[in-house]
């Protein structure tokens, strides 16, 4: 490993020791604040904590373009079912092996501190020649994009954005979906539990998930709609009740683990176990990418109540009924998804269910159909739907400058040609485009592979190629 790749991920690996959950990023926002003071940069924070660093430009470099080098500080906090760690207060631990860099059964957090460590890196070597310099680092993307909405006219000066927030090596991101998330509320009915029944939790878990955007085509196993699938099951052979149900934890990851409480007639037990051994090897036929799925059936504790058996099917038929996956191909991008829906989140909680689903599209009036559909399909189950407000895709502008001056360096540099893509995932370059008009707007980075799960990692000679990218990019504008 080169001096200039060690120095990029000892940031990132400092970084990495300071929470930062979406939503909680008071702790980051305040180390990167004190970072950029430390060093005599100008260094600012907005209402909502997103923190601009300005460094000056290189001698001989003032009249060059401003150019915005943006990433965002939150991360993705999802880790193994028998994972100790507390996101909260933990360190994320570093591993490198081989060429790749992950945690220990958490995220990474490549997504996107890798940005952040690469911009700190560049902005305090001696030998990079570049012009005036926005460190843009926004809060809570992941979860709504909070910090990017926010940003008010005037906190940016320059018209040059670019984005380190894409995930595959070689490639330059000039396009995104738009996304919005739907929580549909459907109201719980119980009766008192049967003194004489056997309460039984009923696990899903193995699956690979993933990034519900990046890796919804790879069409693997949603561990609520597969526990939905088996409660239909076994409603065929058996009576029982739901007691509670969960799964998912994120809107925009594809669930790998959930459960269910149910309450069945003792003699019974052992029937359930058997079908879910008979319907563990349906799915791992019909899910040749999730060979680690597996579902768990054990004794649970007593209740007081359970779900009378109206709600009992309810509950059921409307995770079934709800839409998950690829809803519509690109008729512009061969291979790219346009439109798709996450089935995210099952929580119950206050004898309500909230299931939140997350639908994305490149194309608005997509997005407003299968919003619509969601919203349809709850109504008629039952349950109350809300819709956020989301955010807009960013059209992709194959004429832009920027663009043909990324795809001249690189080629300068490496002596290959880049790809240009677009991708189904949402990036904060939508908004910040709608925000300051005539910006210009690029995507890329690091290759990272899994975001949004615990097998997220980081191929670590990239980052050492885009250190020298970024650099060369930034002294091809004086």
């Amino acid at each position: 490993m080169d001096d200039k790749t060690k120095k990029v991920l000892a940031v990132f690996e400092e970084l990495n020791k300071v929470p930062r959950r979406s939503k909680n990023e008071e702790k980051i926002a305040r180390w990167l604040v004190e970072w950029g003071k430390k060093r005599g940069f100008e260094t600012k924070t907005d209402k909502v904590s997103n923190v601009l660093i300005t460094v000056p430009a290189s001698k001989g470099c003032e009249k060059a373009p401003t150019l915005v080098v943006q990433g965002h500080m939150d991360m993705v906090c999802e880790k193994t079912p028998d994972s100790p760690h507390d996101f909260t207060k933990d360190p994320i631990k570093c591993i490198i092996e081989g060429d790749w860099m992950h945690a220990d059964k958490t995220t990474l957090g490549a997504d996107n501190g890798i940005a952040i460590a690469l911009a700190l890196a560049i902005a305090e070597d001696p030998a990079a020649i570049h012009p005036k310099l926005e460190l843009l680092f926004t809060v809570d993307e992941e979860t709504g994009l909070t910090g990017a909405n926010a940003l008010e006219p005037g906190f940016l000066t320059g018209k040059v954005l670019l984005n380190v927030d894409s995930e595959d090596e070689g490639i330059f991101t000039v396009g995104c979906a738009g996304g919005r998330d739907t929580k549909s509320v459907l109201p719980l009915a119980y009766d008192p539990a049967d003194k004489a029944a056997a309460f039984v939790k009923i696990g899903v878990g193995g699956l690979l998930g993933g990034h519900s955007g990046v890796d919804i085509k790879e069409h693997r196993g949603n561990a609520n709609i597969i526990l939905a699938r088996f409660l239909a099951k076994l409603r065929e052979k058996t009576v029982f009740s739901l007691v509670t149900i969960k799964g998912g934890s994120a809107h925009n990851a594809i669930p790998r683990d959930a459960e269910a409480v149910i309450a069945v007639s003792d003699k019974l037990f052992a029937q359930v176990g058997e079908l879910a051994a008979a319907f563990e090897k349906v799915l791992k036929n019909e899910f040749p990418k999730d060979p680690g799925v597996k579902l768990t059936v054990s004794r649970d504790g007593a209740t007081a109540e359970v779900m009378n058996k109206k709600t009992t099917d309810a509950v059921i038929d409307l995770i079934l009924a709800l839409p998950h996956g690829i809803a519509a191909m690109s008729a512009d991008m061969e291979g790219l998804v346009e439109t798709s829906n996450n089935l995210a989140i099952l929580a119950v909680a206050d004898k309500k269910l909230t299931i939140t689903t997350s639908q994305r599209s490149s194309v608005m009036s997509r997005l407003d159909w299968l919003s619509l559909k969601v919203e349809t399909i709850a109504r008629l189950g039952g349950a109350i739907p809300t819709t956020g407000g989301g955010y807009p895709s960013w059209q992709p502008n194959v004429k832009s400058p920027l663009l043909a001056r990324c795809l001249k360096v690189y080629k300068e540099l490496f002596g290959v040609d880049a790809k240009v893509e677009a991708i189904h995932a949402g990036l904060e370059c939508g908004i910040i485009g709608a925000k300051y008009e005539g910006m210009d707007m690029i995507s890329f980075g690091p290759t990272v592979k899994h975001p949004h799960s615990p097998d997220e990692k980081m191929f670590v000679p990239s980052v050492g190629r885009y250190y020298d990218f970024m650099k060369a990019l930034f002294k091809s504008f004086c």
